[in-house]
């Protein structure tokens, strides 16, 4: 049982520590406006398969036999899922319905994915899993109910399609991203020979090469940037792929493979949470108290929901 706890405890960790790295995602839009969504999607996962190839190359011998025909299917498919076609979805749902909108939608993602975890064998019972997963989406609730009073006019530019199909946008997101965490979750338990960082530069491979793909119509759509402009995306990508695509899908690979989807869910609960303090930061201003009540009950959903599984987990044990 200690060991159980020890590497819940480090699954934790590092569910945390890539909630901290993907919080910057939401920045992206902001930081490079000039970019339309498709470029910054090619530009980011450009960057991403590069410097995937560089770190993987010296382990692909190895690596190499591990992978069958399955799991390179796999890794398209997540690849897609969860980077692609899910930043895609996010960024435009950003500028056609707004951070505020935007983040309440894919807020969603840790209640949802903990949901379907309600489905697993090594599940709590539901009378102690389901009331963590209110709680956070409580806390999500407040965030969003918050994000949209304050932002309500971000959007007002847009027309009513534009702002139909930026929340549509939204949902897309959600749904994308939840299709990856639970299926990464599983491809993670049976490639246990692949470490979680080597499946993370797989990916990032995979979804480089992919990106090749989008690169042309990105360019040819794209409405031509400056110089100045094209240095900011360039660092902007570069930025985002190392530290949210390399460093912290490798954290939430641990994560993946040491926690349960009930738990796992719960880890991304994080991402909002830096999302927003990275954007007090941006803002400069401090957190309003609504703000401060969803952050603290997102972090009690947490512990709370650790200590339902380490009670099951007691239970599963006990001697009958």
């Amino acid at each position: 049982m200690a060991a159980t706890s020890r590497e819940r405890l480090w699954g934790v960790a590092a569910g945390l520590g890539a909630g901290a790295m993907w919080g910057l995602v939401f920045l992206a839009p902001k930081l490079s406006p000039e970019a339309s969504p498709l470029l910054l999607t090619a530009g980011r996962y450009l960057a991403y398969g590069l410097i995937a190839a560089v770190l993987i190359a010296p382990r692909w011998r190895r690596l190499a036999p591990l992978i069958d025909v399955r799991a390179w299917r796999a890794l398209i498919w997540l690849s897609l899922a969860g980077n692609l076609v899910y930043f895609a979805f996010l960024v435009v749902a950003v500028h056609l319905a707004g951070v505020a909108a935007s983040a309440l939608i894919v807020g969603m993602v840790p209640v949802v994915v903990a949901l379907w975890g309600l489905r697993d064998r090594n599940r709590p019972p539901v009378s102690r899993a389901a009331p963590p997963i209110l709680l956070a989406a409580l806390a999500v609730g407040l965030i969003g109910w918050r994000a949209l009073a304050q932002g309500q006019g971000e959007a007002s530019g847009q027309t009513g399609a534009q702002a139909l199909i930026g929340l549509a946008c939204a949902f897309g997101a959600l749904v994308s991203w939840t299709a990856y965490a639970v299926g990464n979750s599983r491809w993670m338990a049976r490639l246990t020979a692949v470490s979680p960082h080597d499946w993370s530069l797989l990916t990032g491979v995979v979804t480089g090469g992919l990106a090749l793909v989008l690169a042309i119509p990105a360019l040819m759509t794209s409405t031509p940037l400056d110089g100045p402009a094209w240095v900011k995306l360039t660092g902007v990508c570069l930025g985002v792929a190392l530290l949210a695509s390399i460093v912290g899908n490798a954290l939430w690979n641990q994560a993946s493979r040491r926690l349960p989807l009930t738990m796992l869910g719960q880890m991304i609960v994080f991402e909002t949470v830096f999302a927003f303090l990275y954007g007090y930061i941006l803002e400069r201003r401090a957190p309003a108290m609504i703000e401060i009540v969803a952050i603290v009950l997102m972090i009690v959903s947490v512990v709370w929901c650790v200590r339902a599984h380490r009670v099951a987990h007691a239970v599963e044990e006990t001697p009958h």
